[in-house]
């Protein structure tokens, strides 16, 4: 029987807390993917924001331009292990631990599986500079629309 205020035994959080911590983390629309978003737009590129790339594929890219397959990913350095940022968890080490080392290889499913459907994946780290992001973006867009206006028959 779970009492007000304690946690059922053997729950992910190490108290209620911490728990309501964790479940008010966005997981979209975050301060870095909203700055992107903003100068990706003000180039004139528009894109779907949360969406599935791939019909069979449940994973949600950040931005999405479908007609030339590029999915954009502005990753957490906590939730995705930055090599530079990340810092292993004090309270409930292995739980939190092998949550980030899932997202890890999750991620790496993610790119290959899209990659394979012939997909182009951008990750970017939240600390990256927003700007920089944008033109990188808009640079492969722009690339592949390009491609694909050549392999277009006259007609």
């Amino acid at each position: 029987m779970e009492v007000e205020g304690q946690l059922p035994e053997g729950s992910w959080a190490s108290s209620a807390a911490r728990r309501r911590n964790m479940q008010a983390i966005r997981n979209r629309d975050t301060k870095p993917e909203w700055l992107i978003r903003r100068l990706v737009h003000a180039r004139g590129l528009r894109y779907r924001v949360a969406a599935k790339p791939l019909p069979g594929l449940r994973r949600t890219a950040d931005m999405v331009f479908r007609p030339v397959k590029v999915a954009v990913f502005i990753d957490g350095c906590y939730w995705h292990g930055c090599p530079d940022h990340y810092v292993p968890p004090r309270t409930n080490p292995g739980y939190w631990s092998d949550k980030v080392a899932r997202n890890i290889a999750r991620d790496r499913d993610t790119d290959r599986r899209l990659g394979e459907a012939g997909w182009t994946v951008l990750r970017f780290w939240e600390h990256e500079p927003s700007e920089s992001c944008a033109a990188r973006i808009a640079t492969e867009v722009e690339k592949r629309r390009s491609a694909a206006r050549k392999a277009k028959p006259d007609s």
